[in-house]
């Protein structure tokens, strides 16, 4: 891996500071992901800073554990554990042999809750949900302990065994932390820490029908693991005197330091798992790894190059202050990462046929083309030419403006890698459209410069039309039409873009239809595509992807 060096940011000075000091001989942190849906680019980000500040102190011995906060068992899935695995080792990092489930703690959990009982600092609740909620208060109102606190110790201890043995049916009873009612903050108001549900589970199966709640289960779970840096998103910073709680009353063998940044959001994206769930669940997209979405798995199928999203984790940096970052700042990271090792090849979205006229008089069978201008290493290549050719119908004007340096009645162009050609006329259809272009070719001009006298500005894609493959090319674009679709007064689904993806049939370069899945390249003067994973099948079906555009459209439609 290549990348540029990291940039220092206050998480990193903090375990520096550290390490220096002899507080920890080495760095331990972890990426816990619950496995109820696939990781997305705000993921990305998490990943870059636990798994990077591992790498970055791998001469400490320092590490990154992988965990699968596995503690829902209605909503987790093992698709979600396995695509989670691959896009972890996809962005370039491994963990090492550091795989963990918090399912594997679950009879530590356990214990753990039978100790706080036994202190009196937890006991058994049967208050419904809306019960519980309206003795909780708010922020300007204490809330009111349930009169089950008072429960006796044993009292508590057989019930909450009885929970375990599957006596009570689903939410009929809750083990709940006894801490403070009124305390300003919410999470401490004698939480919930395990529930009952009756419910398969994707790693343990049907042993336990009892599951602890996400906040007594996650910093057990970091300090079973002697995790030195617990580091997470802003919005867990108010849970953190919950998690010191439990630290502080349980038997755990270490104590972790939860340190909180600043989360990732996108302009014209959707972060929440909920809500990309929902577009795939209501056919909006047409999975997880649509390459309009922005999961890890929907940008790797679209030809986001691995190497491009870490540079862009890297530039936006760590802090504590929210924000949200311009999408554009993503794609100009892939635009310029592809633009310096994506090979060129050619292919005419929108083909209108030309003949050429005199062909005879010079045949070329082939064109030599560079396989990217910048880069001489790359090469070249030979590709079919004969005497009708595609050109894109953009490249041709009836009536072209002084600026307009392609084709056009009597003017010139030159075909890449190839002759300079002038228009002699062209044919219309009976709408109206151009429907064929007639031209001749201009004797001696391939690889040099036009012959005094004649104009010739520009150079322009094409394909041979005899050795021409359709190629179905799906050009994807924003998914939402406003920056920040969460704040639509209709909802979020009511601004996605109904030109987020276009399906045109193309005309291809032969060595396009042989392309292996996952190939990326550009389409000289269109932009930058990928063959899709799914549906491409070389030599059969070719299927690219529009990874970026040459350049920002969107820029000019809010400029």
């Amino acid at each position: 891996m290549s990348d540029s060096p990291p940039s220092n940011d206050f998480i990193r000075e903090i375990i520096a500071g550290d390490l220096a000091s002899g507080k920890h001989a080495t760095t331990i942190t972890r990426f816990p992901p619950e496995p109820n849906g696939y990781l997305h680019i705000g993921h990305a980000k998490a990943i870059c800073l636990s798994f990077g500040i591992a790498r970055e102190n791998a001469a400490t011995g320092a590490r990154c554990h992988l965990r699968f906060d596995d503690t829902n068992p209605e909503k987790e899935e093992t698709e979600y554990v396995e695509s989670i695995k691959e896009d972890v080792k996809w962005l370039g990092f491994n963990w090492g042999g550091h795989l963990y489930f918090a399912s594997d703690y679950f009879q530590f959990f356990y214990d753990c809750a039978v100790h706080l009982i036994k202190q009196g600092l937890a006991y058994v609740d049967d208050d419904g949900v809306e019960e519980m909620r309206a003795k909780r208060g708010n922020v300007n109102t204490p809330g009111t302990r349930s009169e089950f606190a008072g429960r006796p110790v044993e009292e508590n201890l057989d019930l909450f065994a009885r929970m375990k043995a599957g006596e009570f049916r689903d939410g009929a009873r809750v083990l709940r932390a006894r801490i403070d009612m009124a305390s300003p903050n919410m999470n401490l108001r004698d939480p919930v820490l395990y529930r009952i549900m009756h419910a398969h589970h994707h790693n343990t199966g049907d042993a336990w029908c009892i599951y602890p709640m996400y906040d007594f289960a996650h910093p057990l779970e970091d300090a079973l693991e002697h995790i030195t840096h617990s580091l997470c998103t802003l919005e867990f910073e108010n849970h953190r005197p919950l998690y010191d709680w439990f630290i502080d009353h349980c038997p755990v063998p270490s104590k972790p330091r939860q340190i909180e940044f600043a989360r990732l959001n996108l302009t014209y994206t959707v972060m929440s798992k909920r809500k990309l769930l929902q577009l795939v669940q209501e056919g909006k997209v047409s999975g997880w790894d649509d390459p309009r979405l922005p999961t890890i798995s929907g940008m790797r199928r679209r030809g986001y190059p691995a190497a491009a999203i870490r540079e862009f984790c890297k530039r936006i940096g760590i802090t504590k202050f929210s924000g949200t970052t311009d999408v554009a700042l993503l794609e100009y990271e892939v635009r310029d990462f592809l633009n310096r090792g994506a090979p060129r090849r050619m292919a005419v979205l929108d083909p209108v046929r030309v003949v050429l006229e005199n062909w005879s008089a010079e045949p070329l069978p082939h064109a030599v083309v560079s396989n990217h201008p910048q880069n001489p290493d790359m090469g070249e290549r030979e590709v079919p030419m004969g005497g009708v050719v595609f050109i894109e119908r953009e490249d041709f004007m009836e009536d072209p403006p002084k600026k307009f340096f392609r084709l056009g009645p009597d003017r010139c162009v030159r075909l890449r890698g190839g002759h300079i050609i002038r228009c002699s006329g062209y044919d219309k259809d009976a709408d109206g459209n151009v429907s064929l272009i007639r031209a001749e070719i201009l004797p001696g001009t391939v690889g040099m410069d036009a012959p005094e006298g004649v104009a010739c500005k520009a150079a322009i894609h094409w394909v041979d039309a005899a050795t021409a493959v359709d190629a179905e090319v799906r050009l994807y674009d924003r998914l939402f039409t406003v920056e920040d679709p969460d704040a639509a007064e209709g909802g979020f689904v009511s601004v996605l873009n109904p030109d987020s993806l276009k399906t045109v049939t193309a005309k291809v370069e032969p060595s396009l239809a042989d392309a292996a899945p996952g190939f990326c390249c550009q389409f000289e003067r269109v932009g930058y595509f990928v063959a899709d994973s799914k549906d491409h099948r070389p030599g059969e079906k070719p299927v690219f992807n529009r990874t970026v555009a040459l350049k920002d459209s969107w820029a000019k439609k809010s400029g």
